[in-house]
């Protein structure tokens, strides 16, 4: 699978706060917030539920993967996605990095993909911990 999720009980605006301040608990800095939500409605006059694609960075890990493949730079960084699955409840997906990082077929990079899974596991339990919640 390339990717673990959780599900919480709690409304979107209220979730995505919540996975912010927990990947900055975290050491994971934000880099890209793609609204989906917003572009679905601008460009296509669709309309959809909350979801948003958080691109997760921890600087010193990616530095790991850039000198060891500048080219691996096209597998950063780690993807959150936190969507509104109706009023009270959020699903939160985590793009597995051992998987994604694995196709670069290096070692050191490898390394790198095991902890920033560890990371990401961390955030999820985090959530996890915050209201009763259910593992996808």
């Amino acid at each position: 699978m390339y990717a673990f999720s959780v599900e919480l009980e709690m409304p979107f605006s209220q979730a995505l706060t919540a996975v912010t301040q927990a990947l900055k608990e975290e050491r994971l800095g934000i880099v890209s917030d793609i609204d989906v939500q917003a572009i679905m409605r601008e460009k296509l006059n669709e309309t959809r539920a909350g979801y948003h694609i958080l691109g997760a960075c921890a600087p010193t890990l990616a530095k790991r993967v850039l000198d060891a493949d500048p080219e691996a730079g096209a597998l950063l960084p780690c993807n959150v996605i936190v969507r509104e699955l109706d009023a009270d409840r959020t699903g939160v997906t985590f793009m597995d990095p051992i998987v994604v990082l694995g196709l670069a077929k290096d070692k050191t990079i490898e390394e790198v993909g095991h902890e920033a899974r560890a990371q990401l596991t961390r955030v999820r339990d985090r959530l996890s911990g915050e209201q009763p919640v259910n593992r996808l």
